[in-house]
């Protein structure tokens, strides 16, 4: 009687632990990247500049700030993926795209954060010497690579630099 009640017990706990289990398939969560942290200055709504009366919504959705065509900071739009939300903020002088900042991507737990802070800089890299949304997928992070290209693209198109 006592070796039933003891298997018993272990199968129960057993079958406890393995459906309390969460893996990176059960999607976005509510965490924030390191990536994403530290890309929005204002502290708010990442679709403002910080500036009142700066930002403009295309009809993209994308936000721009800056007086000329093509210089300034444009937001792309959101781009819904498997995992979770990916937006990147592009900054543009003299027709030519200056700097990337990844607003968001996705964070729901430890493995995407690891994912995305590895793969961001690169693919920040690769569109800055590409000047360009025709940037390799980063192996181990095609979810976010295909979101990062997509609001990008956004972003160049609300910048007409492209």
């Amino acid at each position: 009687m006592r070796r039933i009640t003891g298997w018993l017990l272990c199968t129960v706990a057993a079958l406890v632990l393995l459906f309390s289990y969460k893996t990176s398939t059960m999607g976005p969560g509510g965490g924030i990247s390191a990536i994403a942290a530290g890309a929005d200055d204002t502290g708010g709504d990442p679709g403002t500049t910080g500036r009142p009366g700066s930002a403009a919504t295309s009809d993209s959705g994308s936000t721009r700030s800056g007086s000329a065509a093509g210089a300034g900071r444009y937001d792309g739009s959101v781009a819904q993926t498997r995992w979770g939300p990916v937006q990147v903020r592009i900054t543009a002088s003299g027709g030519k795209i200056t700097g990337i900042d990844a607003l968001q991507v996705p964070d729901g737990n430890f493995r995407d954060r690891q994912i995305n802070d590895y793969a961001v800089p690169i693919l920040r890299q690769e569109a800055l010497a590409a000047q360009s949304a025709e940037i390799d997928t980063v192996s181990g992070a095609t979810v976010t690579s295909d979101g990062y290209r997509e609001s990008l693209q956004a972003a160049i198109d609300a910048a007409h630099l492209r």
